[in-house]
């Protein structure tokens, strides 16, 4: 085991992380990019054609991840790796503490492994969940290769790495601990010991002050997400561009930002046309990277679904594929039977008297295709692309 693999290892094994509580329920709410229906459906416009399918959780740590995966995907069989031992006994008794096992019908195996000897595994996955650990690998491009080889043909792999612009001052405190340290370094309970002196005794209007306590304060309470933060012993941040030559590394298809309006220009530009127009002939990634440039803060990472060719899309752009659809409610909103409800990102919408009844029909286990249901109600086809825009109803062709 590499040195800096054994320095990671005694981190987790020092400060288990995440360091979510176990309760005895299971955790509220849903998160979406978990639940391999609405991610499917968020990344190729239609549900997919299977609930018994195969997961990685690569890199679980304490679990919180893997709870909702079991949650949101009862049929799947789930294997959970990670390095730290520790970890692993606490995400072993979060799930059976929780009792999401209850209603789980598939498998769940967790396993004590580096991510890059993930091809030990006999299976390949229909989908991969990486967040927060390609950025800690001693070299990240062996562990993105590695994962894509273990992806299904057709398959989606989520990822979260993170990003150096909206990190910058994190990056500043990580290095200041480390030279106070000295020999010291790698000893993480006086690391953390550290950094909070410095906090203490910083100016109050001190740039990386003010950074803490406007985006960081009340997790970092907490010394397991504080040592994460400022004395992981290894961390690599990207920038889009750095970033798009990592994910070409993989072979795999970029489909899309998981936060899409984050990377909206228009948010940043939209009221001047001359702006706008000077934007028309860039390539997605320039203008991913300009919106990054404008708007830096916001960057602390980066999330986003890959996929292995060929992947599937559908647009709904042809009517009659449209009307022979059979549509149903995207199991990621919260408040339905209501007008007013929360929907796959948890942001409060409104919906209209007619989206409500359409979806109603949508939601009502009779078998209707969006044309059966047309001929009953006021509404139209673009209507209806504009409730799959929203993610707010998913189609099987």
């Amino acid at each position: 085991m590499s040195e800096v693999r054994k320095a990671v290892q005694k981190l987790y094994n020092t400060y288990p992380f995440p360091p979510d509580p176990l309760l005895d329920e299971p955790p509220p709410g849903y998160n979406w990019r978990w639940h391999y229906q609405s991610a499917y459906n968020f990344c190729a416009g239609m549900k997919p054609s299977q609930e018994k399918i195969r997961i990685l959780d690569a890199g679980c740590g304490t679990g919180s991840g893997t709870e909702y995966l079991v949650l949101h995907n009862p049929y799947a069989d789930i294997i959970a790796i990670d390095l730290s031992e520790n970890a692993l006994a606490t995400a072993k008794k979060r799930l059976e503490k929780s009792g999401v096992l209850a209603n789980f019908h598939g498998t769940i195996t967790f396993k004590q492994l580096p991510l890059e000897t993930v091809d030990t595994l006999e299976e390949n996955f229909d989908f991969i969940n990486c967040v927060g650990v390609l950025h800690h690998l001693p070299e990240p491009e062996i562990g993105i290769k590695a994962l894509a080889q273990k992806l299904a043909v057709g398959g989606l792999m989520h990822i979260f790495v993170y990003g150096e612009l909206g990190r910058w001052e994190i990056q500043l405190m990580q290095k200041a601990i480390a030279i106070l340290q000295g020999e010291k370094k790698g000893d993480y309970v006086d690391g953390v010991k550290v950094g909070r002196q410095l906090f203490a005794n910083l100016p109050e209007n001190n740039r990386l002050v003010t950074k803490e306590n406007q985006r960081w304060q009340w997790e970092n309470q907490r010394d397991e997400c504080f040592a994460d933060m400022y004395v992981h012993p290894q961390e690599v941040d990207y920038n889009i561009d750095t970033l798009f030559d990592f994910i070409a590394i993989s072979g795999l298809e970029f489909i899309g930002f998981s936060n899409p309006d984050s990377w909206e220009l228009e948010r940043l530009m939209g009221k001047n046309d001359d702006l706008m127009n000077r934007a028309k002939n860039l390539t997605p990634q320039q203008r991913y990277r300009l919106i990054e440039l404008l708007d830096p803060d916001p960057i602390t990472h980066y999330e986003f679904f890959l996929a292995k060719p060929p992947f599937i899309r559908q647009n709904w752009q042809d009517d009659e594929l449209l009307k022979q659809s059979y549509p149903e409610l995207n199991p990621c909103m919260l408040g339905w039977e209501s007008k007013s409800l929360f929907n796959y990102q948890f942001q409060p919408i409104t919906i209209s008297d007619d989206e409500f009844i359409f979806m109603q029909y949508c939601n009502s286990n009779q078998g209707l295709t969006v044309g059966d249901i047309l001929a009953q109600v006021n509404f139209t086809l673009d209507q209806v692309r504009s409730l799959i825009k929203k993610q707010l109803i998913m189609l099987t062709p």
